[in-house]
């Protein structure tokens, strides 16, 4: 349900805003939503370091008060960067909306950091129920809030931006009172906690480099996008990664709970399941695909203004298939290995990669279309490149299931480039029954190891 309710919020607000905002209101809506995005910076990978450090552990075995004086102490910095951080972006910019969303960015960075914090935490001791409350109470409210500036008339970014921090405020709240224990008890062992705080910066730091490399690989592309061409391109382009990414909702949840299970399984079995785990996230994504082009043509009649860049979604649709691989399998794997190091070099790899293009493509070629298939191709290069590290790690051979799966996407973003019209859907839809009786086995194969593990887990809760 928790799933559900946040990719609807996400398929609400990608269908509904874009429809009622301008072109240009909704460009700077999604330029608040990039630079928040990181906000993240600000915490110095101090809750990337708990999740490392304490996941598979169980909750009531944390040290309340060590972890007071490390939430406080963060808090301290977190508060004055903010500050400082609000301040450059007045002076420099002033009123100008560019200036006035870099402000509410660094708002924003107060109240996600301690959350970010605690939901961490959660994930790391499996208190998944809570995590997940607090994300529905969040995208809840958001889009509550944003319903009703809507039909009251409101067309403006500002009050879609203040909608969002209020979410955020009222989850933060909900956090803060579930662990009131460990946050809001006499602060002490500030010494403990600073040595406490170091170790988690010195685990995490690399992880929290690594997701600003994640987030700058399609970051630097729509920056230069929007540089070189305006914030209404900026806007559309978004508009469509949105539109690709929306699967990734549903990923994104089902990796936080895989990363405890993993850390409470076996070495010797980690690669089965890596295997198991692939077969079940690869065979229905490429699935997926093939309502490419009945949701283009519902959203170009939905939203006749973005029309001109839906057609985009042809080349930015297989953004769905490495990001998913990523999220739910290689960086999983990783972090259960404790290969944060590995996580960092692919990652900035991957990002020197993506400002070379992004020169060839803004600069020298000058050409949206091929800045746009650009993206996909650099977080292939990116998925496939870790994938080859993870195989190696936990010596399984995947190179066959690597070069069927790029086969696919380019088959995909050939014909629906190409093609505009139901027959790249059939095209696409042979292809991918002929990828089905390639895997047959492997698809047989998982099917029985989830059976077997199902026994075994039922087997287990009759024996307690």
């Amino acid at each position: 349900m928790a799933n559900i309710v946040t990719f609807l919020v996400s398929a609400i607000m990608i269908a509904v805003v874009p429809k009622l905002l301008g072109v240009e209101e909704y460009g700077y809506f999604q330029l608040y939503l990039f630079c928040s995005s990181y906000a993240i910076f600000f915490h110095f990978g101090i809750p990337n370091g708990i999740y490392l450090r304490y996941g598979g552990k169980d909750y009531k075995e944390l040290d309340n008060k060590l972890f007071t004086s490390q939430f406080w102490m963060m808090m301290a910095y977190v508060l004055l960067l903010v500050v400082i951080g609000s301040i450059i972006a007045y002076f420099t910019l002033g009123a100008e909306k560019t200036g006035l969303i870099l402000i509410l960015t660094n708002l924003c960075a107060l109240i996600i950091i301690p959350r970010d914090f605690i939901l961490l935490m959660f994930q790391a001791t499996y208190r998944i129920k809570d995590y997940v409350k607090a994300t529905i109470i969040d995208r809840m409210v958001y889009v509550s809030f944003v319903m009703i500036l809507l039909a009251l008339g409101s067309r403006d970014y500002i009050s879609l931006i203040l909608a969002d921090l209020l979410g955020k405020v009222i989850a933060l709240t909900w956090l803060l009172f579930l662990c009131r224990e460990m946050i809001f008890t006499k602060i002490t062992h500030l010494k403990l906690g600073l040595q406490e705080l170091i170790k988690n910066i010195t685990s995490g730091g690399k992880i929290l480099l690594s997701n600003i490399a994640d987030l700058m690989l399609i970051g630097i592309m729509r920056m230069g996008i929007e540089y070189k061409w305006s914030i209404e391109t900026f806007g559309k382009v978004s508009l469509t990664l949105s539109l690709s990414n929306l699967m990734m909702v549903v990923i994104n949840a089902v990796s936080i709970v895989i990363y405890p299970m993993l850390r409470r399984t076996s070495k010797e079995e980690l690669p089965k399941f890596y295997s198991i785990l692939r077969n079940i996230l690869m065979i229905p994504l490429l699935g997926m695909m093939i309502i490419y082009y009945p949701m283009k043509q519902i959203f170009a009649l939905w939203l006749p203004r973005y029309a001109d860049s839906l057609m985009y979604i042809a080349l930015l649709f297989p953004i769905c298939i490495y990001e998913s691989k990523m999220t739910m399998l290689v960086y999983t794997y990783l972090k259960n290995l404790r290969k944060e190091t590995w996580i960092l070099i692919i990652n900035l790899v991957s990002v020197l990669v993506s400002f070379l293009v992004s020169l060839v493509t803004l600069f020298l070629l000058n050409s949206l279309t091929i800045t746009v298939a650009s993206i996909v191709l650099i977080l292939a290069f990116r998925c496939i490149f870790a994938e080859i590290i993870v195989s190696k790690k936990i010596e399984i051979k995947i190179k066959k299931d690597i070069i069927l799966e790029l086969l696919m996407c380019i088959v995909f973003m050939v014909t629906g480039w190409l093609i505009q019209s139901y027959m790249s859907t059939l095209l696409y839809a042979v292809c991918y029954l002929a990828y089905l009786a390639i895997k047959k086995k492997d698809i047989a194969e998982a099917i029985q190891e989830i059976k077997l593990m199902a026994g075994r887990g039922a087997e287990s809760e009759r024996e307690a």
